[in-house]
């Protein structure tokens, strides 16, 4: 069976997608680098009476968008609280390198009681935010997760439409065979 209409709604939904998460990211201040920003994508696959939709984006957007439970205390928002991601079962901290170089993209500078400049340099400034990221956790930021969610209700109706439509015109096709 051929869903032609089916695919047509699937790609509109999958753009209404990624446009909206990639504006969160944006909007959120999360688009530093903008890798995670360029990997969100979608594909729709029609195979032989099966049609399916993925998203993907880099690993540690999940992160960014789950959010992740700290070993010692989290952000007590819902979407925090009920992620699956926690430092609790691992003794590791993150990767400080990554971290690193976003504190000299952000330009984030060590200073003392003072306000002054102190001494440290950015694998420092790294390995004291990834100690922090290990503790407390990343906040949610659901960049992904509410259009991903919105995208339900926006398209529903066309989305069941786009089914009847392809079902109706299997019946034809099939009838007109006989």
């Amino acid at each position: 069976m051929q869903l032609l209409e089916t695919i047509q709604v699937l790609q509109k939904w999958g753009k209404y997608v990624v446009q909206q998460s990639r504006s969160n990211l944006t909007k959120s201040r999360k688009n530093v680098n903008k890798a995670l920003y360029k990997s969100i994508g979608y594909n729709v696959l029609d195979a032989k009476n099966n049609t399916s939709m993925t998203f993907k984006m880099l690993d540690y957007g999940k992160f960014q968008d789950k959010g992740v439970r700290g070993a010692n205390a989290y952000y007590a928002d819902s979407a925090t609280s009920g992620s699956p991601f926690s430092f609790k079962s691992s003794s590791k901290i993150p990767p400080v390198e990554p971290l690193a170089d976003w504190a000299k993209a952000k330009r984030i500078r060590l200073r003392d009681d003072k306000g002054r400049f102190t001494k440290g340099n950015y694998n420092t400034i790294g390995f004291l935010i990834a100690r922090s990221i290990k503790d407390k956790g990343i906040k949610a930021s659901m960049f992904f997760t509410k259009p991903y969610e919105r995208a339900f209700v926006k398209f529903d109706k066309e989305f069941a439409f786009a089914i009847a439509t392809d079902i109706g015109n299997e019946i034809v096709r099939q009838n007109k065979e006989k």
